[in-house]
């Protein structure tokens, strides 16, 4: 196990913790490959059914770091175009994972790093986080995560958040419907454990990876393609062992833990 990037299972809870807190878990070309190499390690792993993504220090993820901000200058297109997909690739991964995704955010998360709370299926925050896309400050855009961002809070509020760069606090992201919910600092690790846990023990794995790939799908579709996806999908969902399960036990009048 990498040093860098932290793993461990908690009853159903697989914590991937960033742990560079020195660099205030800045990312960089090898940071971000290695944070992919453990997410694809906790999303094979049968004994975890939830991620978390937190970080260890001040910061949660301050962005890229200045080393590769740097290196950035002098890059070709050709490397600066690796290094982009690179964490595109990360994403991606963590938005299209078949479980459902957390960000614990504790501290900042800005650029990149606000990038990588926003692809999560849900972000919790402490009071004192701060939220921020800072990159048109310094000339550069913020690429890939407005195709993130966009899905998550609609053009106008994107708008907003990315061409003002705007430093938000925990609040004002929860109205803008950037984070789910502001948590004291002290609860928050046992608030996301418990929040987690109802989802391991209330819902079927199946139906949780179902749904969040057609939520991903159905946005690419026109109506009619989407609402023929959707009956496509019911049916196939009636045929599985977790719906005959669920049925039963609903029918029974029997409590089942997924």
């Amino acid at each position: 196990m990498n040093d860098l990037v932290l793993y461990n299972v908690n009853n159903r809870v697989g914590y991937i913790t960033l742990n560079r807190p020195e660099k205030r878990n800045a990312l960089s070309f090898d940071f971000v490959q290695q944070i992919k190499q453990v997410f694809l390690e906790a999303e094979n792993d049968e004994s975890c059914k939830v991620i978390v993504i937190k970080g260890n220090g001040e910061a949660f993820c301050s962005g890229a770091d200045l080393a590769s901000l740097q290196t950035m200058q002098n890059n070709t297109f050709d490397e600066n175009l690796a290094d982009s997909k690179n964490l595109m690739e990360l994403f991606l991964l963590i938005y299209q994972s078949k479980k459902v995704v957390i960000a614990q955010v504790e501290g900042a998360a800005l650029a990149g790093g606000c990038g990588l709370a926003t692809v999560c299926d849900f972000c919790f925050a402490t009071i004192q986080s701060k939220f921020a896309y800072t990159e048109v400050k310094i000339g550069f855009v913020p690429a890939i995560v407005m195709v993130f961002l966009i899905r998550k809070v609609g053009e106008q509020t994107a708008k907003r958040i990315l061409l003002t760069a705007e430093m938000l606090n925990a609040e004002q992201a929860k109205n803008l419907q950037l984070i789910n919910e502001v948590i004291v600092d002290e609860e928050i690790e046992e608030y996301v454990f418990n929040f987690a846990q109802k989802i391991c023990t209330s819902a079927s794995g199946q139906s949780l990876t179902l749904t969040k790939q057609m939520i991903n799908e159905v946005q690419n579709k026109t109506l009619t393609e989407a609402l023929n996806y959707a009956a496509e999908m019911n049916a196939f969902a009636r045929q599985s062992n977790d719906c005959k399960s669920g049925i039963n036990a609903f029918l029974n009048k029997e409590k089942i833990v997924w």
